[in-house]
């Protein structure tokens, strides 16, 4: 769509297929530039599309209004393992609503202020934050052996 917000968002393989503004959020509808992914089983590219169900993705908020992205949500059938995957996303870990970048931006937030400071300001609720801040402290402990205050 726009080269400009294509570079802004920042998204690996994707596009902005469209723009749909709101009175409090943004909806990005997102392409991926690919029509193949690698099989998770075997690692071969495979370019049989067996079904795509879109999710929304909430990411970082821009100009006071939250962002969701419109995310295609592939699934792949393989014909060297025969086995059906679904494709991962690069920018938002499995079975998540919220990009990585969000999820970090939470995660700081939660430890300068609260939960409940968070999630009034991004109209969330506590348990959602809590997910989001227990995920991002499970992952730190896992990449350094310990989770360190940045």
């Amino acid at each position: 769509m726009d080269i400009y917000l294509d570079s802004l968002l920042n998204l690996p393989n994707t596009t902005v297929e469209s723009c749909k503004q709101e009175e409090t959020q943004i909806i990005l509808k997102l392409r991926f530039v690919h029509d193949k992914s690698n099989c998770l089983h075997c690692n071969v590219a495979s370019d049989e599309l067996k079904q795509n169900r879109p999710i929304l993705i909430r990411d970082l908020s821009v100009f006071g209004k939250v962002v969701y992205l419109d995310t295609p949500r592939r699934q792949f059938y393989c014909h060297q393992c025969q086995k059906y995957f679904t494709e991962m996303l690069p920018f938002a870990d499995w079975e998540r609503r919220y990009t990585q970048r969000y999820e970090e931006y939470v995660y700081q937030r939660v430890q300068n202020t609260s939960i409940e400071q968070v999630s009034r300001d991004e109209s969330l609720s506590w348990d959602q934050i809590q997910g989001i801040f227990k995920h991002q402290f499970s992952l730190k402990k896992k990449i350094t052996g310990k989770v360190s205050n940045d």
